[in-house]
């Protein structure tokens, strides 16, 4: 229960701060059973970072795992503020994001190139947020860039799970059974007939992608991929000391060569998010049309400022290799299409989004919990990468049509998932000027030379 009450028709109820709608539960709205029991297994995806930031960044699994909890509470400012969206990471970018990673040493020097990411990531939020140039950037990009990042994205996510030494190799039966399941209940036209015909599956359906992480996990424990959970009781204790020893104020702020080094991953970082953000609003759009007792009222600046906010704390306080991703896809996909099964089901948008991210955040604060999916935290990494790795190449091929437009996505995407953001970008763009730009220029040239001949 809440203590204001929506009228028909109207927004969700919330406290004026400016142009920002805060929302707290119990006040605002009511806290929902189906999205809390859903956080107790998600949570685990936060958790599945701690692996990055062990590895490729060199902390400590005490820093990385405060710096997982705290996270949490980050990702809680836009869904508290007024935005509908789950937030969550930039998780397309991951895979190029852990390239531009590797050409530092792991520690301090890692550490420091991620936060410049993060900052030049921040900046061009706000930048763009502040001017509404978002949408006109992304409109005058042209498609066979915007495929061949998304692309390029895609690969790079299914690729190191299943190169030599990735997850699936080295844990076959698990992660191949567990992302089957994953892109048969998310993309499936026969799970869809399912879902029509029976309550059960619809039920299953309502969890997104968690099914799939219970399954693998219990198959990975059953034959012996991943060793039994040691349970330990009491509160998960984020150790803030080894967390400070991980910020720039400790391993020092990026220089400016570093910073520049870091733009065409940022501008990756960016075209990616946009993306999201863009699926985001048709996903809500979609589910306000079934439900007419709510209006849902959000500016897509105001998502521009809020990732802002959260990627600058990030930066400086909690180095976080997901960045401040606007919108955890599966999660929010999840949220508005329970969404529609009416009021009864679901008060609110905002009760859906935050009872999610609150129930996620608290969770990890459980010792059992947390210690009980500890060994199968690959697990919802890889899920996790396989789905978005398919949803980006999905997304990317449909951006393109023409014969050219393929040939420099594909290249470009190639050579992305390779060698890094910033040679994916050089590459495209040679290749956009010398096939598609160029090319256009060059057919009219012998167009308007054939036209002459006929008329001589």
């Amino acid at each position: 229960m809440s203590v204001y009450k929506r009228k028909d028709g109207d927004v969700q109820p919330y406290w004026s701060l400016g142009k920002y709608q805060l929302r707290l539960p119990f006040i605002h709205y009511r806290l929902e059973i189906s999205e809390l029991i859903q956080g107790l297994v998600i949570f685990t995806i936060g958790l599945s970072m701690i692996e990055i930031m062990t590895s490729v960044l060199g902390m400590s699994y005490e820093a990385a795992l405060a710096i997982a909890i705290l996270n949490h509470f980050l990702m809680l400012i836009p869904s508290a503020f007024g935005v509908p969206f789950v937030s969550g990471f930039i998780t397309p970018l991951i895979p190029v994001l852990t390239v531009f990673l590797g050409n530092f040493a792991p520690g301090s020097e890692a550490v420091r190139a991620l936060i410049s990411v993060q900052l030049v990531t921040a900046v061009i939020f706000l930048l763009l947020g502040l001017t509404g140039l978002g949408k006109k950037f992304i409109i005058s990009l042209p498609n066979s860039l915007k495929a061949g990042i998304l692309i390029g994205a895609g690969i790079g996510a299914i690729m190191g799970e299943i190169e030599s030494g990735g997850r699936v190799v080295t844990t076959p039966i698990s992660l191949i059974i567990g992302g089957m399941l994953c892109l048969y209940i998310m993309f499936s036209l026969h799970f869809k007939r399912l879902y029509e015909q029976s309550k059960i599956i619809k039920k299953i359906a309502n969890y997104g992608i968690v099914p799939a992480i219970i399954v693998a996990m219990v198959i990975g424990w059953v034959v012996g991929e991943y060793p039994t959970p040691k349970i330990e009781w009491g509160i998960t204790v984020p150790n803030l000391s080894e967390l400070w020893s991980v910020t720039p104020f400790v391993v020092g702020f990026p220089d400016l060569n570093l910073l520049i080094a870091a733009i065409p991953t940022a501008i990756l970082a960016y075209i990616i998010a946009y993306g999201d953000i863009v699926v985001g609003d048709n996903l809500i759009k979609r589910a306000s049309e079934s439900r007419k007792d709510e209006k849902i009222a959000y500016d897509l600046n105001q998502v521009h400022h809020l990732t802002f906010i959260r990627g600058i704390l990030n930066a400086l306080f909690v180095p976080h290799p997901g960045l401040a991703g606007p919108i955890f896809t599966a999660g929010t996909a999840s949220v508005a299409e329970r969404y529609t099964f009416g009021k009864k089901a679901m008060q609110s948008i905002f009760s859906g989004t935050n009872s999610l991210l609150i129930s996620l955040t608290l969770a990890i604060f459980i010792l059992p919990l947390v210690t009980l999916f500890q060994p199968f935290l690959p697990i919802a990494l890889s899920i996790t990468l396989i789905l978005t790795g398919y949803l980006c190449i999905n997304v990317g091929v449909q951006q393109v049509k023409s014969e050219e437009e393929i040939g420099v996505a594909v290249v470009m995407a190639i050579v992305l998932a390779l060698y890094g953001a910033a040679y994916g970008l050089i590459m495209g763009a040679v290749l956009y000027f010398v096939i598609q730009h160029g090319g256009f220029r060059f057919k009219k040239r012998a167009t308007e030379i054939n036209n002459d001949r006929e008329v001589m």
